[in-house]
């Protein structure tokens, strides 16, 4: 900013004659006079510094002010740049808390899924080994059944094999025993039949 420098002319009283800057003034005595050659002497330069001052003062206020204003200014793009960001933040950390527990939902649903599916398949697989076992026994049963059958028929057979072997023997022993009788008949009869003839000779 530009300082004005130019100085005031002293003030001349009327009816005295100007005098020459550089003429001295003549003394005069007492307080009074002395102010007036302190404010002949010093005076414009005075109100030079009081205007240079007053201006600085000025100058001073308006960048306070501009300052004040820019800080307020800067202060409210702050304060709204953290609010976006606290707000964006906290929506994302929203977004994200519903996605993971989305997430979790669906593996929890997957879980219920699995489980359920698995108590379906153990189900089934018990059913299976029931009806496996239900087989097995009615096999077992049946061969069971059919070995006793078998074993009867051939108790049966070979009881009627020796049975027929025990009449065959039964049989044959009489026939042993009639032969027997004949033959000892046969041989009686043989053994007089000599003894009559030597009788009758």
């Amino acid at each position: 900013m530009a300082i004005i420098s130019d100085q005031q002319e002293p003030t001349v009283e009327p009816g005295t004659e100007p005098r020459d800057k550089t003429t001295p003034a003549p003394a005069e005595e007492g307080p009074g006079n002395l102010d007036k050659v302190r404010d002949i002497l010093f005076g414009s330069q005075m109100r030079d510094l009081d205007r240079r001052f007053a201006k600085v003062e000025e100058r001073l206020s308006s960048e306070a002010a501009d300052l004040h204003e820019e800080l307020r200014r800067r202060l409210a793009a702050l304060e709204q740049f953290v609010r976006a960001e606290t707000e964006a933040l906290v929506q994302r950390i929203k977004a994200e808390h519903d996605e993971r527990a989305e997430s979790v939902a669906g593996v929890s649903r997957d879980l219920q899924a699995a489980v359920a599916a698995s108590d379906r398949r153990s189900g089934a697989l018990d059913d299976q080994l029931a009806r496996a076992q239900r087989e097995l026994r009615q096999q077992i049963l049946d061969v069971h059944q059919q070995l006793a059958d078998e074993l009867r028929d051939r108790m049966n057979g070979l009881l009627a094999r020796l049975n027929r072997e025990a009449d065959d023997l039964r049989t044959a022993k009489a026939d042993r025993v009639t032969l027997a009788a004949l033959f000892t008949e046969v041989a009686m009869r043989l053994t007089h039949e000599p003894a009559s003839k030597d009788e009758q000779e």
